[in-house]
């Protein structure tokens, strides 16, 4: 019996998990942020309590893992491999390979080998392959190397948006009342003043606001819109420079803006953008756990053929938790 461990590291956690060659899930830990370019000794920490504590819940050891396929955050250039190869060499795993987090989402989304990716969670990131096997990544770099958007960038555009707001600068909002209620402010004065005073960024979770107030607010539905857009042209420029316009594939939506959030206000425009670029491509919301994109890989890359019935185990063991309706 050959058996596989997936890790998906990311900016806010890391999931391992432990299969059998028929996808059955022996052991699964989650522990904190595996994105190396945030904290190296952080992510290190991280990734080895996540693959540990799946290896000991699955009763296992590292010399009996088959293969072992790391899908990590921040895993972009030839200078983050230069850290990370020596990482992860030494955990001892015979079989390893390291991918970016994209790589394992996309794979995670559809089944068959090509397909486009688009990541909206912490931060933003596109990434495509296409049938002759040629891959590209479009952002994940932040907003100066043209990137817009994900949970850390929307958390700024809501805390601005209310005090733009109340300065005259834009109309009245609904987020200033969920921004202070959330905060624990009594006016959106004192919230300024103190933020200025502290040097203080705006928390990520404020972001999630955005959806809550939506429907109600244009100002909400516009910085959802250019989120949409922007996460389109990355789309629709991976999909021309690898020649995809003619083909049939899923441009597969992950991150929690795109599969917890209500989806009727980014979606739409990212469709609109990437359908002129390929009109037979298909969007699909994640459905597992991107660690189930590194399982198949890891099944792939040792040779082993995946089959319906191990798609079916892993969907059954590793969907996406807590999904919001619209």
């Amino acid at each position: 019996m050959d058996y596989f461990l997936g890790v998906d590291g990311g900016g806010s956690k890391t999931l391992a998990v432990v299969t059998d060659e028929q996808g059955r899930i022996l052991g699964r830990a989650l522990s904190g942020c595996g994105n190396h370019q945030v904290q190296e000794e952080l992510a290190r920490r991280s990734i080895i309590e996540a693959a540990g504590g799946a290896l000991a819940q699955a009763g296992l050891d590292h010399r009996q893992i088959r293969y072992a396929m790391f899908g990590l955050a921040g895993a972009d250039r030839e200078a983050d491999f230069l850290v990370l190869r020596p990482m992860i060499a030494d955990l001892g795993f015979p079989e390893h390979g390291i991918v970016c987090d994209t790589e394992i989402g996309l794979r995670a989304g559809t089944r068959q080998p090509d397909g486009v990716v688009a990541v909206c969670g912490s931060g933003t990131n596109c990434y495509g392959v296409n049938k002759r096997g040629e891959s590209l990544q479009c952002g994940g770099f932040g907003y100066m190397f043209g990137d817009f958007g994900g949970g850390g960038e929307l958390a700024v555009e809501v805390f601005r948006t209310v005090i733009r707001a109340w300065e005259g600068r834009e109309r009245p909002t609904l987020l200033t009342e969920a921004v202070l209620q959330t905060l624990g402010y009594p006016s959106v004065e004192r919230l300024f003043h103190d933020y200025l005073d502290r040097g203080a960024g705006a928390p990520g979770h404020l972001a999630k606001l955005l959806f809550q107030v939506a429907e109600r607010d244009e100002a909400v539905r516009r910085i959802l819109r250019r989120q949409g857009k922007e996460l389109g042209l990355a789309a629709a420029a991976v999909i021309r420079k690898l020649g995809m316009g003619e083909d049939r594939f899923d441009l597969v939506l992950v991150g929690s803006v795109l599969t917890r959030a209500d989806h009727r206000f980014v979606t739409p425009y990212i469709e609109e953008i990437v359908k002129r670029a390929a009109p037979d491509c298909s969007l699909r919301r994640l459905t597992m756990e991107p660690a189930a994109g590194a399982i198949l890989l890891a099944m792939e890359k040792s040779g082993r053929p995946v089959g319906e019935s191990v798609y079916e185990r892993l969907d059954a063991g590793l969907s996406v938790k807590e999904e919001l309706k619209p």
